[in-house]
């Protein structure tokens, strides 16, 4: 009797995941103690932190399980079942950050299997037949129409930052005025005659809304492309925020009460800026191509020199007398 042909088993061809990023509602930054306290997720896993080349607290890794369609940019109606991978992480004590990821097989079996055969597959989404990785891709950058019961990483990151944002550790009072933002990125497999890792678009979308289309080698950690993306998110945020705070939709940009509208990003944003301080050297290149296009680094150096400019402008002004 001839065996059945042995069908190898499915590859990831698609990860994907959304991040939330804000600041921390605490007039002072948490150490390191308070931070661990904040990010402690799960009481089973050790909270990760890092202290140079600054203080970076990761809380370990929660899983959601989901059973639903993939959003498709085709209309393609594919089912996928498993677990989401999520973190929190925070930066000096003060910007808080949540993230949602997962990768998707290329195919799987037509019927659902028990939820043990999804469990012992972390952060592994499988699809109920073949999936279309091009158009889930577009899909999830997309973003699920509300009420179709399509797969949301952003509901599952949101769900993660509201939780810490409510812990009794903060004192509610943010040391800045500022809003979230989001991103959503997905990343499929390099073609074989790809030189390496690539980032092909990258958008600044409406409702402080980015998306982020990347390539990436096979074997690439999934977690390690989020990692980047996180960075990637974090430091937009302080751009996207110290532009706000110039150009007055965060306080007064002219006269004697923009240097206390000011003074915020010079004691609590400046210092952040470490676009790279950590991740997979693999993937660390990307960022040479952010630095060319859009040029990031270039814009924040401006941004600082101008917040610079303005305050010795503001300081020199003659004081304003107080009273009739």
């Amino acid at each position: 009797m001839t065996a059945p042909p042995h069908t190898p088993p499915a590859l990831p061809v698609l990860a994907c995941g959304e991040i939330r990023t804000c600041v921390l509602p605490s007039l002072n930054p948490l150490d390191a103690r308070a931070a661990t306290q904040l990010l402690r997720l799960r009481p089973d896993e050790r909270v990760l932190v890092s202290e140079r080349p600054n203080l970076y607290v990761r809380s370990p890794q929660t899983l959601t399980g989901v059973d639903c369609r993939m959003p498709t940019s085709n209309g393609a109606k594919v089912r996928v079942v498993g677990t989401v991978a999520g973190r929190a992480a925070l930066t000096e004590g003060r910007i808080l950050q949540s993230s949602a990821y997962v990768r998707a097989l290329a195919r799987g079996p037509e019927r659902r299997r028990p939820w043990g055969h999804y469990l012992i597959q972390p952060g592994v989404l499988e699809p109920l037949g073949r999936l279309p990785e091009r158009e889930a891709a577009q899909g999830v950058l997309a973003g699920a129409c509300p009420g179709s019961g399509e797969l949301d990483l952003g509901l599952i990151a949101d769900g993660i930052l509201t939780s810490l944002l409510r812990h009794p550790l903060l004192d509610q009072k943010a040391p800045l005025k500022s809003r979230h933002t989001r991103l959503r990125w997905a990343a499929r497999q390099t073609e074989p005659e790809d030189q390496g890792p690539a980032i092909e678009e990258f958008t600044l979308a409406e409702d402080d809304l980015r998306t982020v289309r990347l390539r990436v080698p096979a074997d690439t950690d999934p977690a390690a492309v989020a990692a980047l993306c996180e960075d990637l998110a974090l430091h937009d945020w302080l751009l996207t925020t110290v532009v706000r705070l110039l150009d007055g939709r965060l306080g007064p940009a002219e006269g004697p009460d923009a240097l206390t509208a000011l003074r915020p990003a010079v004691e609590h944003l400046m210092h952040l800026w470490m676009p790279a301080a950590r991740g997979d050297h693999a993937l660390r290149g990307l960022w040479d191509v952010l630095e060319r296009n859009p040029g990031f680094t270039r814009q924040w150096d401006n941004l600082v020199q101008r917040i610079r400019d303005r305050l010795a402008l503001l300081n020199a002004l003659p004081r304003q007398p107080i009273g009739p």
